[in-house]
Order: structure tokens, then sequence, then C-alpha cells
């Protein structure tokens, strides 16, 4: 009876999902698995004195989970899905605040929280839920025909800018900051509102560049470094680019490039270019790609959708997506000033691969064919 229940409720699964978005998914999963092993096993085995497989095992494990979180997230029912939006907003950034409290500093940041059996960074976990909630706001009946609901979006940004600066981490709040604007400019706001807000956001980062500048000169350095790479260290981003250059349109092999040797933390804030120096940037071309296909299928999905929730929410999320990848591949590639930002899927890290998961679930649920009969409930 069960088994027979499980095989409805999988065929009855794997019929109304996108599988166009779900196989784009899953390639970007396999192909993180596969760059892993290539870009972590020379840093194991001979600088850290570790099994080879160490890092590419630990990758594995936490690939395995997102999988299976994007699986669980995907499969629950949208109406219930919709209703504890909210909920999982506030429990991350509960977690968010604790950072400050009880976070663990690495190399001058403090960004993650000590789960013993691995460190969370809560921000990969919020970011989907921050798009979500902003959504939310901006759909909420009460507020449907006033202004006053793009403040109060702005002032839910503003209270997890404010944290993330704090941290300090600029690259996950630009990409907030984009794709919060990406979502406000569709639902139809006026660009004055988005103009005004802009202008009271520089205002205050100004304030406390000016204020605190011992804490926030590392925005002005990086600022300065990349307008004028004489001024500052500019070495992460001159190497990555020459790496780039040196793979050329075929790559210098599996294994064979120096990147991953040369840079710290190269596989995860620089695993763009090291899949262009050591696979050619015919192999990255096709990794863009698939993003661009699969933002093109959510787009395509929200012309579908009749409820307004679920087309800002994928609109959201899509731009969330789209961001984070450019602006990887813009610091990687020197057009952007260094942020630290992971590659959704593929680069190394258990909160980089869980956050993905949680975006890709929620993505496939939104985007299922056949929907919930009561989905207009909020």
């Amino acid at each position: 009876m069960l088994d027979h229940l499980f095989k409805f409720e999988f065929s009855n699964y794997w019929r109304n999902i996108d599988k166009n978005i779900f196989f784009g998914f899953f390639i970007l999963f396999f192909l993180g698995l596969f760059f892993s092993f290539s870009s972590t096993s020379s840093l194991a085995g001979e600088r850290l004195n570790k099994a080879y497989y160490f890092f590419f095992s630990k990758h594995l494990i936490f690939t395995v989970l997102a999988i299976f979180i994007m699986f669980i997230i995907s499969a629950i029912e949208t109406s219930l899905l919709k209703k504890i939006v909210i909920p999982l907003f506030i429990l991350s950034f509960l977690l968010l605040i604790l950072v400050p409290i009880i976070g663990v500093e690495v190399k001058g940041a403090k960004r993650w929280l000590n789960l013993y059996l691995f460190r969370l960074q809560p921000i990969e976990l919020l970011k989907p839920f921050f798009i979500l909630a902003t959504v939310k706001i901006l759909t909420l009946d009460k507020l449907k025909n006033s202004q006053t609901r793009y403040l109060f979006s702005f002032l839910l940004l503003a209270s997890v800018i404010i944290l993330l600066i704090d941290q300090p981490d600029l690259g996950q709040s630009i990409l907030l900051i984009g794709s919060w604007t990406a979502t406000v400019f569709i639902s139809g706001v006026s660009l004055v509102y988005i103009f005004s807000f802009f202008t009271i956001f520089i205002i205050l980062i100004g304030g406390l560049l000016f204020l605190m500048p011992e804490k926030f000169s590392y925005i002005t350095n990086r600022l300065a470094t990349f307008l004028d790479p004489s001024k500052g260290d500019n070495f992460q981003s001159s190497i990555a680019l020459d790496a780039i250059k040196q793979g050329g349109l075929k790559g210098q092999g599996m294994g064979e490039g120096i990147l991953k040797d040369s840079v710290p933390e190269a596989h995860t804030d620089y695993i763009i270019a090291i899949i262009s120096e050591e696979y050619g940037s015919v192999i990255s071309i096709l990794i863009v790609t698939i993003f661009l296909y699969i933002a093109f299928r959510i787009i395509k999905n929200c012309i579908l959708k009749d409820d307004e929730f679920l087309k800002l929410s994928l609109c959201g999320l899509a731009s969330l997506l789209i961001f984070q990848t450019f602006i990887h591949i813009g610091v990687n590639t020197s057009l952007l000033p260094t942020t630290g930002m992971t590659l959704p899927f593929l680069s190394y890290g258990g909160s980089s691969l869980i956050g993905s998961a949680v975006l890709a679930g929620i993505i496939l649920n939104y985007t299922k064919i056949k929907l919930d009969l009561d989905i207009n409930e909020q």
C-alpha cells in the first residue's frame, strides 16, 4: 500500500515539475562535484597534508544533502510553502543576528556560526527567503494600493544590509541590493522611489565611512584598488585573470592549472577562473549558458502564472541567481571589485550548496505546472 502510494506521489511530482529547470539544477550540482574533485585534491594532499579526497568527500556529502533538501522543498504543497515563508525568513534572520554575538571570525570577517559538524553562513539561507518576504510585503492586500509597501520592503532590506556590513560582507550586500531593486522594479514601483531609497542608502553608507573609517575602510580600499590597481593589493584578481587567459578556449588540462595553488580559497571565490584555466573558456561559456537557460525557463513560467506572488517571487529568485552568477564572474575577470562571492551550485562550501538547494527547491516548487486549488491563499 505504501509502495503504491509512493509511486503515485512520485509520478504526480514528476508530471508537475518543470523538467528543464530540474535537469539544469542537477547538471550544475554534478559539475560542482566534478570541479571540486579537480580543484581541491592537490590543495588537500600537497599543501594541507590531508587525504587527497578530503575536500571532495565533504563536498559530496553536502551535495547529497543539498539535492535532498531541493527535493523536499520542491515537493511541498505550494500553498503550504507560501504560508511558511515569513517564519522561515524570521528564523534565518535570527541566525544572522547571532553572527556578531557568537559567530566565528575567519581572516578578519565574522560571517559564520559554528554548528560543530560544519560552519553555517546564515546569509546563504536568508537570501531566497529575503526575496520571498519582500514579495510578501509587496503583495499584501492591506498595502496593495499604498506606496508604504515599498518603504516597508526597503526597511527590511536595510536591516539585513546593516548586519552584513558589520560582518563585513560587501559582496552579499551588493547582491541583495540588486535583487531587491529588480524585484520592486518589476512590481511596478516608480523610479522616483528607487532613486530616493538609494540616495538615503548612499548617505547612510557615506556616514558610516566617515564616522568609522577603521572598521569600514575595506570598502574604500577595494574600490580604490579596483579603479587603480597600483594603489593596493590586486594580486588575487590579476592572477585569476591571467589564469583565464592561460586557459584559452581549450584549457591547460585537468589538474594542470596553477590558480588553485596560488590563491587562497580559489575553489570557492575563483572557481570559474579555475574552470577556465583547466578546461577552457568553452566550458565556462557552457556553464553560463546553463544558468541563463534556467533563468529563461523561470521567466517563461512567470508568464503562465496568474498569481502575483508567484510571478514576483520567481522574477526575484531568477534575479538573485543571475546576479550572483555574474558578480562571481565579474570578480574573476576583474570587471568588478573583489567581493568573495561564490558561484551557486559549483563553488566549494556547505553553506553555499545548501543555500543553492533552497533556492532551487523554491523555484521548482513555484514553477510546477499543476498548482494547488488554494494557491491564491496567502
